[in-house]
C-alpha cells in the first residue's frame, strides 16, 4: 500500500516519529536510540545546544546529513522569550522550523496558549516554519493554523507522564477540523499509545522520555519505530465498525437445518 511522505515546511520526510534528545543516560547511548527509531527529524533545545569550542555537546552524535533538527523553545515562559530563542537557533544555524513551546504552569508544563497565539503569528510572519506544542483543544488548534502555525502538536497527556492519549476524541476533533499536519507530541509511554494516535489519523508523533527513560531505550527506539508502522498501516488499511452485537465470521449458507432426533 502506498503512503505519502510527512511534509513539513515543504520538506518530506519518510518516517512520521520525531524523537528528542534529553534524558539519556548518554550522548552514544543517543545516537543508537536515533539511529533504532527510524526518525529523521530529531528535536533540540536550544538551550542544551553547546557552541563551537565549548566542550562536548550533543550536535557531535547528530549527523545533520541524516536528520533535521527541530530546535525547541522549552522553558520559555512568554511569548517574547519563546521568539527571542526562536531567533537565536536561527542565528546559530539550526534553521527556521522551530518546535514552540511556551510553557504557562511549571508543575503541569501545559502551554501559555495566549502566548502561543501571540508567537506563533510574530514566528510565522517572519518566516519561521512554526509547529507549536499546544492543549489538545480543536478551537485553539484552529486558530494557531490560522496564525500560520505549519502543523500543531496537541498533547496526548502531559509532558513526560507517559499516561498515553488522555482524550483520543479531542485528538479526532482535531484532525477534523484543521488541514495542516496533527502531531502528537507528549504523553506517549510506549508503543500502544504510538499505535493509537496512528490509528485515529495523525499525521505523526513526538516522543521523548517514552524512549530515552525505557530499561532498553534503544530496544524501545526500535518497538516505537514499528509501532509508529503499524498505526499508520491500519489507519491506511481501515479499520472495522464497531457493533454491539456478535456477527459470525463464518459464512451461514449451507448450514444443514437440524431436525429433532427420535
Amino acid at each position: 500500500m502506498t503512503d505519502t511522505p510527512l511534509v513539513l515546511g515543504g520538506k518530506e520526510f519518510d518516517s512520521r516519529l520525531i524523537v528528542g534528545t534529553g534524558k539519556y543516560p548518554s550522548f552514544e547511548m543517543m545516537r543508537e536510540a536515533i539511529e533504532a527509531s527510524g526518525a529523521r527529524i530529531v528535536t533540540v533545545a536550544v538551550r542544551r545546544v553547546s557552541l563551537p569550542g565549548k566542550g562536548e555537546s550533543l550536535l557531535d552524535y547528530i549527523d545533520p546529513s541524516r536528520y533535521t533538527l527541530l530546535p525547541n523553545t522549552a522553558g520559555c515562559y512568554t511569548a517574547d522569550e519563546a521568539v527571542r530563542t526562536a531567533y537565536l537557533a536561527r542565528e546559530a544555524g539550526l534553521g527556521e522550523m522551530v518546535k514552540l513551546e511556551v510553557i504557562g504552569d511549571p508543575r503541569t508544563l501545559f502551554p501559555d496558549v495566549q502566548g502561543l497565539l501571540e508567537a506563533t503569528k510574530i514566528l510565522a510572519r517572519e518566516g519561521f516554519t512554526v509547529l507549536p506544542y499546544t492543549n489538545d483543544d480543536p478551537v485553539l488548534a484552529k486558530k494557531l493554523e490560522d496564525s500560520g502555525a505549519a502543523a500543531v502538536m496537541p498533547l496526548g497527556a502531559p509532558i513526560g507522564s507517559g499516561l498515553g492519549l488522555r482524550n483520543p476524541y479531542n485528538i479526532k476533533i482535531i484532525l477534523e477540523t484543521i488541514t495542516v499536519p496533527v502531531i502528537v507530541d507528549a504523553g506517549v509511554g510506549t508503543a500502544s499509545d504510538a499505535v493509537i494516535a496512528m490509528e485515529l489519523g495523525c499525521d505523526g508523533v513526538l516522543m521523548n522520555t517514552a524512549i530515552a527513560g525505557a530499561k532498553d531505550p534503544v530496544a524501545m527506539a526500535r518497538a516505537m519505530k514499528l509501532a509508529m508502522e503499524a498505526g499508520r498501516l491500519a489507519f491506511k488499511a481501515g479499520r472495522i465498525p464497531k457493533k454491539l452485537y456478535a456477527t459470525a465470521s463464518s459464512p451461514i449458507e449451507g448450514i444443514p437445518e437440524w431436525g429433532p432426533t427420535s
